[in-house]
């Protein structure tokens, strides 16, 4: 995923279809001077609808465009006619998209599969023709119904990255190495922090053509649930992984502190991220001897703990092992 083209965050402006008006029409034939009333409805106005579609990665494509109308109803006519229901409109949005109103931040919808088709704004209710509301006493109504006026207002709508296992570390913890390690995923290397400014995934192939999913979220910093460094822009992603895999370089100096750090700023953003199934991979081992080895292994969390390295592939098979497990665990 290039960073220009990757867009998880977009506002946009939307207006439904108002309701067509009903029509005031009365029943005039050659033999019939007087017929009575026969004003038809006015059509409803349309709807504007997300749709899941999984061949959307990217919120794209709703970049530029930025304001989205539904077409409004057609008003009734004689004979007690119709009119013409509005056109809706089908956004089309990747799976994991959520739907907020921009005054309220209230969720309106969210896309969790492919082909899932939610409601973000209804259409106006097309009017009533005159013809029901004739009566034994009022058998000529001369009025009939104004349509529902559209509904309109801002939309923010956010993609939340969908995975199996999401990678949580510092910036230059190796997560982009460990990816391209084991999937077919070419992230962006390099030696500085910040380095991935864009979620990436990457399908982990494992044994007897099992395969699972793994995204690599840009890193965290201390104070991060405050909008730190890429803070709230990435911190979403995370949500919406089964499990979460911790990354500590094997050199750092407090490797139980570090993922401390970590964890806390998960809970300060959405403390049901502590909920999540988790792992820890001690990263660059191939930079400490086993004697060292031993020495962190006496101060770990007590979460399944694997020493690798995606430089000389030690430990990734066993990694692969453990997160297997743990994502199909009852």
């Amino acid at each position: 995923m290039s960073n220009s083209n990757f867009v998880d965050y977009v506002k946009i402006f939307c207006r439904s279809g108002k309701g067509g008006a009903g029509s005031i029409h009365f029943r005039r034939e050659k033999f019939v001077p007087k017929g009575g009333p026969d004003g038809g409805d006015g059509g409803r106005g349309g709807h504007i609808y997300l749709k899941g579609n999984s061949q959307l990665w990217t919120l794209l494509h709703l970049k530029y465009q930025r304001h989205i109308f539904a077409g409004d109803g057609e008003s009734g006519s004689g004979a007690r006619c119709t009119g013409k229901d509005g056109e809706d409109v089908y956004i089309e949005v990747p799976i994991g998209t959520i739907a907020r109103d921009a005054e309220t931040n209230e969720m309106i919808a969210e896309i969790a599969e492919h082909g899932q088709v939610e409601m973000i704004l209804k259409g106006g209710r097309g009017g009533l023709g005159n013809w029901n509301f004739r009566t034994a006493t009022l058998q000529t109504p001369r009025f009939a119904q104004p349509g529902e006026p559209a509904q309109e207002g801002y939309v923010i709508l956010e993609l939340k990255i969908l995975a199996d296992v999401g990678l949580v570390g510092f910036p230059n913890a190796g997560k982009s190495t460990l990816l391209s390690v084991v999937s077919a995923a070419k992230p962006k290397i390099a030696d500085y922090p910040f380095t991935t400014l864009v979620p990436n995934l990457g399908i982990v192939r494992y044994r007897d053509d099992r395969s699972f999913v793994m995204a690599d979220i840009p890193g965290i910093i201390e104070g991060a649930h405050e909008g730190k460094g890429l803070g709230l822009r990435f911190l979403r992603h995370i949500e919406r992984n089964s499990m979460l895999l911790f990354m500590v370089p094997a050199d750092s100096d407090d490797i139980y502190g570090q993922y401390q750090i970590l964890v806390n700023e998960l809970k300060m953003y959405n403390p049901e991220l502590l909920d999540k199934k988790r792992a820890l991979a001690i990263t660059k081992c191939d930079l400490v001897d086993e004697q060292a080895k031993k020495k962190i292994s006496k101060h770990l969390p007590e979460i399944p703990a694997v020493f690798i390295s995606s430089v000389t592939g030690e430990g990734i098979e066993r990694l692969k092992d453990v997160l297997w497990d743990n994502l199909n665990q009852q």
